[in-house]
């Protein structure tokens, strides 16, 4: 039977990535956890929609909490950040951390992050492009447009700011009626050199190597300019960029006392 306890035991067993880093500043001792199972009343136990295996109420309820943080923020796929995020809303959990501890794991296991890949020795993957090329001046109202309406409206003032160069450091997909299904750009939020992003597609072409693409086309550019490193920033999908490109996250600046 799981409860919101094991759940937690296992986000702070993971030794590597933003939930690596929380664990190791957060320097809990998990065999108290462990007794605080054993310590805890019965609780209601039903089979997990979401899981194959017997759960409490307050694990059901976290999965469903969790997929309303996905589906807010846009995204198809559940990941650790809404789990975390909903499990620490549980009684249960809210009872055995102080709030310094839940504001580090909500910090650093929750919330979007900077990340860094190396492009000095990256190999490039074989991509389809046909339906990915840089935009023209031609493009800016449709793609200010897309972004705004499917994204948001500071993406979509990076974007505008970024056709204020002669040549945008934008690529954009197509679908085959040229028609704008996805977008990535690079130097262009707050003229920041080195600097992957925004990037978004529309929901229901996810999952069909467009954002992969449009990801590797941007950094391709970024190597053959001269830069050593990509900054990622504030990557929603943590799990995406270090599969795609091999991306790690950017330790967190400030200290937590």
């Amino acid at each position: 039977m799981m409860n919101p306890v094991h759940l937690l035991i296992a986000f702070l067993q993971e030794k590597s990535g933003a939930l690596g880093e929380m664990a190791m500043k957060c320097e809990l001792d998990i065999s108290t956890f462990r007794g605080a199972v054993l310590a805890m009343d019965d609780q209601t136990i039903h089979h997990s929609n979401f899981i194959d295996s017997k759960v409490t109420d307050e694990v059901e309820k976290a999965f469903e909490a969790a997929i309303s943080y996905m589906k807010k923020y846009n995204q198809i796929h559940l990941n650790e950040g809404h789990v975390l995020r909903a499990l620490l809303t549980t009684k249960t959990i809210n009872n055995l951390l102080t709030d310094q501890i839940k504001n580090i794991m909500i910090a650093l296991g929750t919330t979007a992050r900077d990340m860094i890949t190396h492009l000095g020795k990256y190999t490039f993957p074989d991509i389809q492009s046909s339906k990915i090329r840089k935009v023209t001046h031609d493009d800016y109202d449709l793609l200010v447009s897309f972004v705004e309406h499917r994204f948001s409206g500071e993406w979509s003032q990076t974007i505008v700011s970024g056709f204020e160069l002669s040549e945008p450091n934008i690529y954009i997909a197509l679908n085959d009626c040229n028609e704008i299904i996805g977008f990535a750009a690079f130097d262009t939020y707050q003229n920041k050199k080195g600097y992957f992003g925004p990037m978004g597609v529309a929901t229901s072409k996810r999952t069909k190597g467009i954002g992969y693409s449009l990801l590797h086309h941007c950094l391709r550019d970024m190597k053959e300019i001269g830069y050593e490193y990509a900054i990622i920033g504030g990557a929603g999908p943590i799990e995406f960029y270090e599969k795609a490109c091999n991306a790690v996250v950017i330790p967190y600046p400030i200290p937590f006392s």
